[in-house]
């Protein structure tokens, strides 16, 4: 049984405590760090009694923790990640691995200095059955060589007046790193086109499409509308040489009343990828290893940066990731 303690009680990490607690086999929660100490409180209790730490640093090394799960402020992520290193636990920490570019290659620095792989970060994408279906079609040559991906996502709201950067950094980021996953290649060059901003959200230059080339030349296009009011709404297509593959969520609920045939949406991610967060968590429980590593964390937030450079200065941007280190061929 699997010891796991959980920095950071909020919408996230309470969520992981429920999954761990309810869905996951092999895990219990057994302790819990939050700035909020009555939120923590409450996780602990509904986590079935686990142990409420008053410092994150006392948790990631106590030896009745086994593992650690990240689920903080992401200005915490480096860290408390470098701390689990430190204690030689693995840690899943929640996306992004870090804020800035400099801080996830001290997080390389210090996984390849222990010479071996502990940390995972939580782009749950890579575990939801509609996008694993997608990338097997792929592997077995259904639609042909791959062309063109086709992402849409889509929030009903965002904090108003949400800097521009953070619609690439805390949304888009996600077809990033899909992008990177589906291919198995990286990103060498972006561009952020900022159509006119929608008059409900604030100030925030919202909707952005991003454009990613591949290193062989494939290409994908990100919608990312942080203000759609309607729903959460995350879709895309693959487009190949002889056929292509739609994602368009979860098996619907229709709905029919009113003269609408229609289907309900998610108001958030979390009913969307529910399935994908538990997936992510048993895979990381048992050890399997399929979750994104470090590098994956680190490309993800370089390629995040060259977009923002490239919605702050209108120009495309190359993207020249460093060579990846040896641990993480």
């Amino acid at each position: 049984m699997k010891r796991v303690g959980i920095i950071g009680t909020g919408i996230m990490g309470a969520d992981h405590a429920r999954l761990l607690t309810t869905s996951v086999s092999g895990a219990v929660v057994a302790g819990v760090f939050d700035l909020d100490p009555v939120r923590a409180a409450e996780v602990a209790m509904a986590s079935g009694g686990a142990r409420v730490f008053g410092n994150p640093y006392e948790l990631i090394v106590d030896d009745d923790i086994d593992a650690v799960l990240v689920a903080s402020s992401d200005d915490t992520h480096e860290e408390y990640v470098q701390a689990a290193i430190t204690a030689g636990k693995p840690v899943l920490c929640e996306k992004p691995l870090a804020p800035t570019v400099e801080a996830c290659t001290r997080i390389l620095d210090a996984e390849s200095a222990a010479g071996v792989r502990l940390v995972s970060v939580g782009f749950m994408r890579r575990f939801d059955p509609g996008y694993a279906q997608m990338k097997r079609v792929l592997q077995l040559g259904e639609i042909g060589a791959p062309l063109i991906l086709h992402c849409v996502h889509r929030n009903p709201a965002a904090v108003p007046g949400l800097p521009g950067p953070a619609v690439i950094t805390n949304s888009a980021v996600h077809e990033l790193d899909i992008t990177r996953w589906l291919f198995d290649e990286e990103i060498v060059e972006v561009s952020v086109h900022a159509p006119r901003a929608t008059s409900l959200g604030g100030g925030t230059p919202d909707p952005q499409i991003l454009l990613l080339r591949t290193a062989s030349g494939m290409v994908a296009d990100v919608e990312v509308f942080v203000n759609a009011r309607y729903g959460y709404d995350v879709r895309a297509e693959l487009v190949g040489e002889v056929g292509t593959v739609t994602l368009d969520g979860p098996p619907p609920t229709v709905l029919r009343r009113a003269g609408v045939d229609g289907r309900a949406l998610p108001s958030d991610w979390r009913p969307r990828f529910a399935e994908a967060y538990r997936l992510e968590l048993q895979d990381w429980v048992d050890g399997a290893g399929n979750a994104a590593s470090a590098w994956d964390g680190f490309a993800a937030t370089f390629v995040a940066q060259a977009c923002v450079r490239a919605l702050e200065t209108g120009t495309s941007q190359q993207v020249s990731l460093p060579p990846v280190p040896k641990l993480y061929h």
